[in-house]
């Protein structure tokens, strides 16, 4: 990854709740499958067992947590890529 892309990744992470916490509420956006499921009145599966669950760190701000969920999620993406990565190498 070069420094270019990774400068972009964190610009767009750092932006990010502006389009995920104030735009979203703002316009009053849900998501498509919660809309489909209300329609079809299913019910949610509740999921205890998530910290991170809608992108909220408990104890941070709604914006700070989805800057924080984001950081780890394209962290764990490289990570497994540079496993990934590993491996094809090792099979040359």
């Amino acid at each position: 990854m070069s420094r270019k892309q990774l400068y972009l990744l964190i610009i767009l992470i750092a932006i990010s709740p502006i389009f995920g916490v104030y735009l979203a509420n703002s316009v009053g956006y849900h998501e498509p499958l919660d809309i489909v499921a209300e329609k079809l009145e299913l019910n949610e599966l509740e999921i205890d067992w998530t910290p991170l669950k809608d992108y909220i760190v408990p104890g941070l701000p709604d914006w700070l947590g989805y800057i924080v969920t984001g950081f780890l999620g394209v962290g764990i993406i490289i990570f497994i890529g540079h496993i990934a990565k590993i491996f094809i190498w090792r099979k040359k």
